[in-house]
């Protein structure tokens, strides 16, 4: 029993992975990249696979950019990304039901790692200014991500968790 749980654990975090990356395809160009839903999703994953979202947020964050036309930002992303998944969802997996105020600085934490992550990036690349620059969209993102992810981690069955968070 325990094996097939596992099994449905790798194939859910396939799925996540697939969502992360339909969530960054809705995306609104910005002057470097682009402000995108993955992110909620990432929040969302981060509830229900604990730090194991590292592997769905880098993966389905990194495919995107690779289709979009960003191969520059495919390693960063997979990082970033995946360092946000994993400390949300660490944060959030402490508690059987972490309460609302927990999810919230789940979130600010991981959104923290990508608004960081991407300007160091950014400042390497395009240089400071034009890192500056994309430090209000990533918040509008990040900001976004907040207020459509975490409700959503509100609604989600606990007995759907409780399955998932046996196999941890």
């Amino acid at each position: 029993m325990e094996r097939r749980v596992k099994l449905q654990f790798i194939a859910l975090s396939g799925v996540f992975a697939a969502l992360i990356f339909a969530g960054t395809q809705l995306r609104v160009p910005t002057g470097i990249g682009y402000i995108n839903l993955g992110d909620a999703v990432i929040l969302v994953t981060s509830y229900l696979l604990g730090p194991y979202a590292f592997f769905a947020s880098a993966i389905g964050s990194a495919i995107a950019d690779l289709v979009a036309g960003y191969p520059i930002y495919v390693f960063p992303t997979f990082v970033i990304k995946g360092l946000m998944g994993f400390v949300a969802g660490r944060m959030m997996s402490r508690s059987s039901n972490p309460k609302l105020l927990m999810r919230i600085f789940a979130g600010l934490f991981a959104e923290a790692i990508m608004e960081l992550g991407y300007f160091v990036f950014e400042v390497f690349v395009y240089g400071f200014a034009a890192a500056a620059g994309s430090l209000f969209p990533n918040l509008i993102q990040a900001a976004g991500a907040i207020i459509l992810g975490i409700p959503v981690t509100l609604l989600i069955k606990n007995r759907f968790c409780d399955k998932l968070k046996s196999v941890k």
